[in-house]
């Protein structure tokens, strides 16, 4: 993600911040050019720092979930991202988790949006069309089928995700490597995408089922056969994870999610300007990010720029003594499908 500044004094403010934490002006992020605005927090009235224009913040802002805003005279009450909410977490209980939680998942989401809006990828409200997005954030309750997931346009989030402690025990439970609030959401919005990119498009989907397989294979069978299954030898030359290896369609996701993840990696790294040098000599870990993945149309030259990047973060990381931001390996039959994935939002770029 971008580094953005006070508007008033040019301190570096976060994506989720409310308030510059030099000055005190308020802050709202304005999604049309991902832009961080101003404004006087002793004013009557948004006015921006910048440009003088009249703003409102979107209204999930009463709950502290949203710093996102809108002009003044927009008739939207919410901003693009909230606009796709469908079910929010029960908020009568003051004093329950759920506020908490989802603040936690409406990060990640803002998150999310703030990517897939970068890729100038259509994101309509299905509360609105029929083959558009939206997001559940609701808690099992009586239901003991529910579970986080997508179907057709819908992405459930149960909220107890939010939940560092009971995200992590799920973690260890599941034997997986990582598991993060983002991590899920970009996985569960890569099967949206699926339908919109890819299940329509004979070209398309012939070009994806040499990379990834055939997805005709029935997927409830597939998913059985994997949870039999306890040692799944060899998945790392072929696979970004285990769980890719269950049907192309989840293969896809979980690639998918990843493309998104060093996407955001090295556009932050540029933001930051980082310079990866060791001590040491070595031609492959050395790398200076000076331009926005973004804008590259050869996918390789991305990958080369990730890779010690995520070294040099993984290490920090350890001497901390904190598990490895990116746990993973990224073998040539990866890479040939984050290439299938980054030659097809090139399209929407453009």
């Amino acid at each position: 993600m971008k580094i953005f500044q006070c508007g008033n004094c040019n301190s570096s403010v976060f994506f989720e911040n409310y308030t510059c934490d030099t000055c005190n002006h308020l802050t709202g992020y304005r999604a049309s050019d991902r832009m961080m605005l101003t404004f006087n927090h002793t004013a009557d009235s948004l006015i921006s720092d910048r440009e003088g224009i009249a703003y409102k913040y979107c209204k999930n802002r009463d709950y502290d979930v949203c710093n996102w805003i809108l002009e003044k005279d927009d008739p939207e009450d919410y901003c693009s991202a909230c606009q796709l909410n469908r079910t929010i977490p029960n908020l009568s209980n003051p004093e329950s988790d759920n506020y908490d939680n989802w603040k936690n998942l409406e990060i990640a989401k803002h998150r999310l949006i703030y990517q897939l809006q970068k890729f100038n990828l259509a994101l309509p409200s299905k509360l609105r069309q029929d083959d558009g997005l939206c997001f559940d954030f609701v808690a099992k309750q009586n239901n003991a089928k529910l579970m986080t997931g997508h179907a057709n346009g819908v992405i459930t989030i149960l909220i107890r995700e939010g939940d560092s402690v009971l995200r992590e025990q799920a973690r260890k439970q599941l034997r997986e490597p990582y598991r993060t609030l983002v991590g899920h959401l970009r996985h569960e919005v890569g099967h949206y995408f699926w339908n919109r990119l890819v299940r329509d498009n004979p070209k398309v989907l012939d070009e994806f089922r040499a990379v990834f397989g055939n997805e005709q294979d029935n997927y409830s069978e597939s998913l059985q056969d994997y949870y039999k299954i306890k040692d799944h030898k060899d998945w790392q030359t072929s696979h970004i994870s285990k769980y890719a290896t269950s049907h192309p369609w989840e293969d896809w996701a979980e690639t998918w999610a990843h493309y998104l993840h060093i996407m955001d990696m090295v556009e932050t790294a540029y933001f930051f300007q980082l310079h990866v040098k060791p001590k040491f000599k070595n031609k492959v870990l050395k790398t200076k990010v000076s331009f926005d993945p973004y804008t590259k149309e050869n996918f390789d030259v991305i990958v080369r720029k990730c890779v010690p990047l995520s070294l040099a973060v993984n290490s920090i990381n350890r001497a901390m003594g904190i598990p490895d931001v990116y746990p993973f390996v990224i073998s040539p039959d990866i890479i040939e499908k984050l290439r299938f994935i980054h030659r097809l939002l090139l399209v929407q770029r453009k």
